[in-house]
């Protein structure tokens, strides 16, 4: 008796796609930016810091002429230059309007609405107490709208203990955009409950983009053994995203491309979800649903748990 052919058919998996995911409002607006300055004003356009973290973006910015840097200085005299949309300390526009340079601010409307309401809270005479990760671009753009020793970042609930204010400070809180939702409300928790004075913002700093994409993860991780989220490791939303997965009880991993998978990752694995943060492109949604249909039977549903429709303007020197 013959023996069987080898079977090639892949087992099947069913694969629920979050939406809303990928780029917000505030990342097409940068991105446009970047690209309508090449437009107008001819390469290189000069962008300090990644224009939004992910670097299949930046890749293709730098084809059509977009030269990142760090900071100013490497910018030349007479260049265009761009900010990025993580917002910049009010230092760095004063300086490249002293060396007579043309800039545009690509930073998020959401951001920039923090940025005043720093300024508010300290014309009103409060120390602001800031919820957000050191060293990404928004906090120490946020911490340079206002005057050296009058902003304290709070990290995380076991940095609260630790803030030493007399008695009926005047204090406020605000927050970095791309926070996580739960951890943020358990931190200003915490400040309330330790300074019952403190002033909150109007409305929830934790922008509408990064809020969304959590309670879409949230929709759909619950039914999952996998979960992965398209994104940078330096993208806080795209971090965050993965948290949020694992809190729900899935194993997450964050990948930036489709190369990263480890077909491992599929092992046992019936139910998987993905989502992709707000600088991730929608292309590389589609890369890695083509490498996932490689290893797998794939049955893709898309699990919509609120609509986006947010259209921000371009800067007016753009307009003209």
């Amino acid at each position: 008796m013959n023996a069987p052919f080898p079977t090639t058919e892949k087992p099947s998996l069913r694969l629920l796609l979050a939406a809303p995911r990928g780029f917000c409002a505030g990342v097409d607006r940068a991105i446009e930016i970047v690209e309508r300055a090449l437009e107008r004003f001819g390469k290189p356009v000069y962008v300090r810091h990644e224009i939004v973290h992910n670097r299949y973006v930046v890749d293709g910015l730098k084809a059509k002429g977009a030269v990142f840097v760090e900071e100013l200085d490497q910018v030349p005299d007479g260049a265009q230059v761009v900010f990025s949309a993580h917002g910049v300390p009010k230092a760095v526009p004063a300086a490249a309007t002293a060396r007579g340079l043309d800039w545009l601010d690509a930073t998020c409307p959401l951001v920039s609405k923090v940025h005043r309401q720093a300024e508010r809270q300290i014309e009103a005479g409060r120390h602001i107490l800031f919820i957000g990760h050191e060293g990404h671009p928004e906090v120490i753009g946020t911490m340079g709208q206002v005057p050296p020793g009058s902003i304290t970042l709070v990290e995380t609930v076991d940095d609260v203990p630790t803030l030493n204010f007399p008695d009926g400070t005047p204090l406020a809180f605000l927050t970095q955009t791309t926070l996580s939702v739960d951890d943020t409300a358990e931190i200003v928790v915490a400040l309330q409950a330790r300074f019952p004075q403190i002033v909150a913002p109007k409305a929830e700093d934790i922008c509408y983009a990064t809020s969304n994409r959590q309670a879409a993860v949230k929709a759909i991780a619950p039914q999952c053994q996998l979960v992965l989220v398209i994104g940078a490791p330096n993208s806080s939303n795209s971090v965050r995203l993965v948290e949020v997965a694992e809190r729900c009880g899935a194993r997450a991993f964050l990948v930036q491309r489709a190369t990263e998978i480890d077909p491992a990752w599929f092992d046992g694995v019936e139910t998987m979800g993905l989502t992709a943060g707000a600088s991730a492109p929608e292309t590389l949604v589609n890369e890695v649903v083509d490498r996932i249909a490689e290893l797998r039977d794939v049955t893709v549903e898309q699990v919509v748990s609120a609509e986006e429709n947010m259209v921000f303007k371009l800067p007016r020197q753009l307009l003209d």
